[in-house]
């Protein structure tokens, strides 16, 4: 796995000196502030002891999560989402390179897809309310939609009830962590189980 990690690391800096997908100075942080935050989805698995699913990842942008979750959970089938063309060919070189066969890409607005995924994710793509809006239509009865958010999770939360209450869904749970930095940064899994 740690193999497949440095082979991953190697290969996203290569594109992102091409086509700038996180900022210059985020690059030294690449494996605590995004593959790490990616990752983290694995304490949701656990204890909801989900070994297999079809998985929809909103708004996937550089490849976060979608491909450090393709890479460590090699059993779930993930699509990765996002309107803008040059991210989705430089995810889809990463996928190449790395042959990973769990992992297909879109280039599309997520309104103009239709879908029933085991579980939704988005990392970093809107505010909860809105975020819930495009993912919990795509989510199939009893599947689940979890959005990796910052310490402001509540306040987004109360803002997204009326939401929720359309699409017949609710908070089951709020994962807490913290990502492996000097500094502490808090962050959240909101997962949101439609019933």
């Amino acid at each position: 796995m740690q193999n497949n990690f440095e082979e991953y690391k190697k290969v996203f800096l290569e594109e992102n000196s091409k086509h700038n997908l996180i900022s210059k100075n985020d690059e030294k942080y690449l494996y605590e502030k995004h593959i790490f935050d990616s990752l983290s989805i694995g304490k949701f698995f656990e204890k909801y002891q989900i070994t297999k699913a079809n998985i929809l990842d909103i708004g996937c942008g550089g490849g976060f999560p979608c491909v450090p979750v393709a890479i460590g959970f090699p059993q779930m089938k993930i699509v990765g989402i996002d309107s803008i063309r040059k991210k989705i060919n430089s995810v889809n070189t990463i996928k190449e390179n790395l042959g990973l066969k769990n992992l297909d890409l879109i280039c599309d607005r997520v309104e103009n897809i239709n879908g029933n995924f085991d579980i939704v994710i988005s990392r970093a793509v809107a505010d909860l309310a809105k975020i819930s809006e495009y993912a919990l239509p795509l989510v199939k009865k009893g599947g689940y939609f979890v959005a990796y958010k910052s310490k402001k999770a509540m306040e987004e939360l109360e803002n997204a009830k009326s939401v929720l209450k359309k699409y017949k869904a609710k908070v089951i749970d709020i994962i807490e962590y913290t990502l492996p930095l000097e500094e502490v940064y808090e962050r959240n899994l909101i997962c949101i189980k439609k019933s």
